[in-house]
């Protein structure tokens, strides 16, 4: 048996999507605050996080937007983590150093692997060669080496494949959000309750 597995959810958007992820052991959910299908106003990012148990880390996603703007989405609705998710440099996170958030990374997968830590991040998402698009990547390669210690592996993860994405890759943790959708961005809460126990039935 693997240590516990850390499961992040993202792009929720309604009071059923948080509380269904809460329920079912979730210890993250995103918000995206990037251009997005399932992009959400602070006003509703706040109403959602006050329904989020204190013991689930809520992470603010955002895509090559200003540190400033980053910064004060960041306060108005109080995440506790922030995900870099663009082409931002490694100042992007030094900026933000200033807040008490957990700063996340996510990169694309290409050789030589991202490692953990190189941008100034305490968390890397490694992602497909999209970004983003929910598109599944060849996690199978014999060659892929770990990027450090605590990373997630996301990229067309699906309550059908993660078991073995994650028997293979043995990340720190998992990032779905289109693998848990019954149309694009809309969360279906049967597919939240089958990606979790399908993720914790490995971990």
């Amino acid at each position: 048996m693997r240590n516990h597995l850390f499961i992040k959810l993202c792009g929720l958007k309604t009071e059923e999507d948080v509380d269904t992820a809460a329920e079912v052991g979730a210890d993250a959910i995103g918000f995206m605050f990037a251009d997005s299908p399932r992009r959400v106003d602070a006003t509703t990012a706040i109403r959602l996080i006050e329904r989020i148990p204190s013991h689930v880390m809520t992470v603010g996603v955002f895509r090559n937007q200003p540190v400033d703007y980053i910064r004060s989405l960041a306060n108005i609705t109080g995440i506790g983590a922030v995900q870099l998710h663009g082409n931002e440099e490694r100042g992007h996170f030094a900026a933000l150093r200033d807040g008490s958030w957990t700063l996340i990374r996510g990169a694309s997968y290409r050789e030589p692997v991202p490692q953990c830590g190189q941008m100034g991040e305490d968390i890397l998402l490694l992602d497909a060669p999209t970004p983003g698009a929910g598109i599944t990547w060849d996690w199978t390669r014999k060659a892929f080496r770990s990027p450090g210690d605590e990373w997630l592996l996301a990229g067309g993860l699906t309550p059908d494949n993660v078991a073995e994405a994650v028997e293979i890759t043995r990340p720190w943790g998992v990032d779905v959000s289109s693998g848990i959708e019954s149309v694009r961005g809309v969360k279906d809460s049967g597919l939240i309750r089958a990606f979790v126990k399908a993720a914790r039935a490995v971990a």
